[in-house]
């Protein structure tokens, strides 16, 4: 059967937990009625502005979205990142870009772990052979051995779930002739700056994958793009299905990219940093305790190492607290959690608990 072993859906027990690991996302730790430090999505709503950008279209529901919006959707984004709008694909969804890799039809896909399990669950079901290439504490794409004959290699900046940000030259230096590196930026903008992005540089090989989710608050309509050259974004959608991409989906798009959204972004930005200094600093109190924080961190998450204590996000959901599990996550164990950065009344909450656990 071809892909047995590696995309098989016919899977032994040994397989069936990997796969059921691979789709195992934060979402599922955040009950209701808990306070969510398990999903990274920021607020809890789009802002105002876009909820009456998105009300503004309710009435075009009726019709199919048309290629000429489509292209001046793809043209904001294009000058947001100052690229060219043929290489420019709009997703459904960030996870949406990952299903379309198997397009490419790679011999042997490598995807950096730890990291957002999404891609090599997409892979996978696709029936690609996916080698895990596991990078150890602390986490630096750096130390990353990547098998040679590897023709696809997707990683991401900053990852998911370690808030470590790595230097563009680390990710240059895995390109190879006829290799195809995709670049998972789903968190580059709570960057400030974005120092290391790919987003604005056209290379032949690299796939850069965006998302509007977490930023904007819109995880339920779907909306991301990805960022490469004409002739790969020709690969991806020969087999993709007519309007992937709705109109609310393309308004909220067009919307995000705008001058007035990138500004309120900048502020976003900055008051996400500011949240995160206060939570690592408000957590260093428990180093004595065995709680590691893994740093520099600089997306909207942190992990946390509590050595010994697996119990410990079972105990903070008796509390009331939902973070995410990372034994899911290929290279963690179940003594770590991934914390959502949230604002100082909330994150006071998350410490108060913690304190009472240990």
């Amino acid at each position: 059967m071809p892909g047995e072993g590696a995309g098989s859906l016919t899977l032994v027990s040994a397989d069936r937990q990997l796969w059921d690991s691979l789709r195992h996302h934060g979402d599922v730790d955040a009950s209701d009625g808990l306070l969510d430090f398990a999903v990274n999505v920021h607020g809890t709503a789009p802002p105002d502005w876009l909820q009456r950008r998105l009300a503004s279209r309710l009435s075009d529901l009726a019709r199919y979205p048309t290629a000429a919006e489509d292209l001046a959707v793809r043209e904001s984004v294009a000058r947001r990142h100052g690229r060219n709008p043929d290489e420019v694909l709009l997703l459904s969804g960030a996870a949406e870009g990952f299903s379309l890799l198997a397009h490419l039809s790679p011999r042997c896909a490598a995807v950096v772990h730890p990291s957002f399990t999404e891609p090599e669950f997409a892979l996978r079901q696709a029936g690609i052979a996916v080698q895990q290439v596991v990078v150890p504490p602390p986490f630096r794409l750096a130390d990353a051995t990547v098998p040679d004959h590897a023709d696809l290699v997707v990683l991401g900046n900053p990852t998911n779930p370690t808030s470590v940000l790595h230097p563009r030259a680390d990710i240059h230096a895995l390109r190879r002739p006829g290799r195809v590196i995709v670049v998972d930026e789903a968190f580059s903008d709570v960057v400030p700056g974005e120092p290391e992005t790919l987003a604005g540089i056209s290379l032949p090989d690299v796939l850069v994958l965006r998302s509007l989710t977490k930023t904007w608050a819109i995880a339920g309509l779907r909306c991301g793009y990805l960022l490469g050259s004409p002739a790969l974004l020709a690969e991806l959608t020969r087999r993709r299905p007519h309007w992937p991409v709705g109109t609310l989906q393309l308004e909220a798009i067009r919307a995000c990219c705008t001058p007035e959204a990138l500004a309120a972004a900048e502020v976003i930005m900055q008051r996400i940093g500011e949240d995160r200094k206060y939570l690592i600093a408000a957590l260093r109190q428990f180093e004595s305790q065995g709680v590691g924080i893994v740093e520099p961190a600089d997306a909207s998450f942190l992990l946390l190492h509590v050595s010994g204590r697996p119990d410990l996000r079972h105990r903070l959901k008796e509390r009331g607290i939902a973070v995410r599990r990372c034994d899911t996550f290929p290279g963690l164990s179940d003594d770590y959690v991934r914390v959502a950065v949230r604002e100082r009344e909330a994150a006071d909450a998350l410490l108060a608990a913690i304190r009472e656990v240990l």
